[in-house]
């Protein structure tokens, strides 16, 4: 998918990156970057929504009258929403593909909703999951159903304000990673007596003495910096570079622009300089910011309409400066005042402090439910082997009653005994009733006497 530079100017990003494979015979008006099989590498923006934002996009621009619009539109029409007005116009199959990938993105929060609910332990049953969504401003929590115009332009602002604030939040966890790294080395040299400490600290130095030793680093965007790239990426003669033809070059999608991931491309070289992987001493964490500073500084000098995108003529103009041929030598992280403050770092580890307790009182009640669970299973257990051994006794007497021959036993070893002989039983008190009423019988004569006198 190639995105409309109408996109890129509004969101600044990337969603393809081309590794352009070059003629290395050719010269250099002949060295074009080729127009078929590219292969595709998206960028990912660091959005949270970053998913759902490029697959509005991909479904947007299959739409012909869409993508009209958006070719034609400026970067003012696409903030003040007049392009999201268009949504109205697209086809039916466009719609109904918007509204799925909506559904799905709403289903995707409550997800997140609900896991963080439940981490918190808050009952979620009488929750309002409409009002929760709110939190959510690059969507439109009323309507979970349908994507609309209002979805389109709160994407588009959302997205627009938070790649603003993307720089920003990288530079403020770069500066939290350096505190957690020094304070990490002050606890463990607190750990050590005074020879081994003097040691230590005696090897840490050395290893930041060794970093520091790297060739020179030309500054980005330079005329010696690009030239380097020319020579010994694009395999080109340095005595042939040419500024527009570079441009073109580097200009991996053909969109006409350097994006930012297209810039910290360009800086590979220079970074190779000064970070190796393989080096104890060389933290690849100050490298990406490092990579992040000689774009920006970019930017600063040649986005001149401050869109965060580098078109041919504003990077042409850049060549005219005299920044371009003969800047100041580049200072790296090493050569520039700490990211922080001491005053910032003790902030930093007063929160670390706080942090600390909580997990620690957090475990301590962990520990105590662990040990109540404990403490039930144990009791579980001796009542299960009580019923076990009940059973087992119960067991045992009816079988040495069954050898012996006596009756049963109940569970309080009271006498059981066979229907059959309680039958017996009843046949015996019944035998001496019946002999007594038939002694009975024969005691009194068979018939009544006949023809007795009658007295009057």
């Amino acid at each position: 998918m190639n995105l409309d530079p109408g996109w890129l100017l509004l969101l600044s990003i990337s969603l393809e990156v081309w590794s352009v494979p070059l003629d290395r015979n050719a010269t250099p008006q002949e060295a074009q970057p080729p127009q078929e099989d590219k292969q595709e590498d998206n960028v990912d923006t660091g959005l949270y929504y970053d998913r759902y934002l490029r697959e509005v996009i991909e479904v947007l621009e299959t739409d012909p009258h869409f993508r009209e619009k958006l070719q034609t539109a400026n970067t003012e029409d696409i903030k003040n929403g007049r392009l999201s007005k268009e949504l109205d116009l697209v086809g039916h199959h466009v719609r109904t593909r918007l509204d799925e990938l909506k559904r799905q993105e709403v289903s995707r929060l409550r997800m997140l909703l609900k896991a963080k609910l439940d981490s918190t332990n808050t009952q979620s049953l009488q929750m309002d999951h409409a009002s929760l969504l709110k939190q959510f401003e690059h969507l439109d929590p009323h309507n979970q159903n349908t994507f609309e115009a209002k979805d389109l332009e709160l994407l588009i602002s959302t997205a627009t304000k938070d790649l603003e604030n993307y720089d920003a939040e990288r530079h403020d966890e770069f500066k939290r990673y350096e505190m957690l790294k020094e304070h990490e080395r002050r606890e463990y040299l607190k750990g050590l007596d005074q020879e081994k400490r003097e040691k230590e600290e005696k090897r840490m130095e050395e290893l930041k003495e060794k970093h520091r030793k790297h060739p020179k680093v030309n500054a980005p965007g330079s005329v010696a910096q690009l030239r380097e790239v020319w020579e010994e990426t694009d395999g080109l003669d340095p005595t042939e570079f040419n500024p527009k033809t570079f441009f073109k070059l580097h200009d991996a999608n053909g969109d006409g622009v350097l994006d930012e991931q297209e810039l910290e491309a360009l800086f590979a070289k220079e970074l190779e300089k000064v970070y190796d992987p393989k080096n104890e001493e060389d933290d690849m964490m100050e490298m990406e910011e490092e990579r992040l500073r000689m774009r920006e500084h970019v930017m600063k000098n040649v986005d001149i309409n401050q869109d965060r995108l580098v078109s041919l003529e504003e990077f042409l103009k850049s060549t005219d400066k005299k920044e371009f041929n003969n800047p100041k030598e580049w200072d790296t992280l090493d050569d520039t005042k700490p990211v922080f403050t001491e005053a910032e770092l003790q902030r930093f580890e007063a929160e670390l402090r706080t942090k600390e307790e909580e997990l620690g009182r957090r475990a301590e009640s962990l520990r105590q439910e662990q040990d109540l669970l404990n403490e039930r299973g144990k009791a579980l257990e001796a009542q299960r082997r009580e019923y076990q051994q009940a059973v087992l006794e119960m067991s045992q007497r009816k079988e040495k009653q069954a050898v012996e021959g006596q009756p049963p036993t109940g569970p309080n070893g009271e006498l059981q005994f066979h229907q059959e002989m309680q039958k017996l039983e009843d046949q015996g008190a019944k035998a001496p009733v019946e002999q007594e009423v038939q002694e009975a019988q024969n005691i009194l004569p068979a018939e009544p006497p006949q023809n007795l006198p009658v007295h009057t």
